[in-house]
């Protein structure tokens, strides 16, 4: 347990530091965001191709692979274009809305079971996000558009576990990589900046460290059960803070601390009901 957790710690971390690479050529190198979205995906499609490509061959002709493709490639637009506008940490803490999106949608679409304390919980962690966001008061468009990716995010792992076990894992990681390629292609047309050794250097750290990060998390999801790792996503949220200080200079504020917090609490009791319920349902 205790290597799952560290490689999981190691996972959360590489993930936001993808995050911040892409930051730092928006904000301050100008890069276009969706030449940052596209090279994410395109690196991504030729690191997995040569590994998934017979499973990827068997799923294009599914709609509903194309829609997930169309999902994340929204999601990802939206939360690159956040970054470019608003602190990282605060980003993340915004995005956080997704579980929350994943848990409705799982109940009313895929008719899974809940009950009133996990309902609760799932309230706590919104009220967690309006205190990082605060509509109507301090909200930015940065965190407008961290809102969005979210809520596209908690679309797209409804629509992965609706499709897990009619799909081929390496057919929807393949397909994760290369719809979205084909879908956002026609916009990055005219958008690529004039190629520096930074740029080259961030934008593959941007494409890798997310790609890493994903990885880790299925070799520690391979070794342990996912319920009991969850709680470790929201360290996600702790490395942002720290890397939005060391690279940017960016501290959240106590509202939005205290809202990150709450987040973490609400989601982490949520997964170790989650981890009980089989239990539970035995004894």
């Amino acid at each position: 347990m205790t290597k799952a957790i560290l490689i999981m710690l190691i996972a959360m971390s590489f993930i936001p530091a993808g995050d911040a690479a892409s930051k730092v050529l928006t904000s301050q190198i100008g890069v276009a965001p969706i030449y940052v979205v596209w090279t994410r995906f395109a690196i991504g499609a030729l690191i997995l191709l040569p590994f998934t490509w017979r499973a990827g061959l068997a799923v294009w002709r599914d709609w509903r692979v194309w829609f997930r493709s169309a999902i994340i490639a929204l999601g990802i637009s939206c939360i690159t274009q956040a970054f470019k506008l608003a602190p990282l940490a605060d980003v993340f803490g915004a995005f956080f809305i997704a579980p929350m999106v994943s848990y409705i949608l799982s109940v009313w679409f895929l008719k899974e079971r809940t009950g009133a304390v996990q309902s609760v919980l799932v309230v706590l962690g919104f009220v967690g996000v309006l205190m990082i966001v605060r509509p109507g008061f301090d909200t930015s468009a940065g965190l407008g558009w961290a809102l969005i990716a979210g809520c596209c995010y908690g679309l797209f792992l409804t629509v992965s576990r609706w499709l897990a076990g009619q799909v081929a894992l390496g057919g929807l990681m393949l397909t994760q990589m290369i719809g979205p390629v084909v879908l956002t292609g026609p916009f990055v047309i005219g958008n690529f900046p004039e190629m520096t050794t930074e740029i080259a250097w961030l934008t593959l750290y941007s494409s890798v460290g997310s790609m890493i990060g994903n990885v880790l998390m299925l070799f520690a999801y391979k070794m342990q059960e996912a319920s009991k790792l969850a709680p470790f996503v929201y360290f996600q949220l702790i490395s942002a803070v720290l890397l939005g200080w060391l690279v940017f200079g960016d501290l959240p504020d106590a509202l939005t601390i205290a809202g990150m917090a709450l987040i973490i609490a609400a989601g982490s009791a949520v997964a170790l009901l989650q981890s009980r319920r089989p239990i539970a349902a035995r004894a």
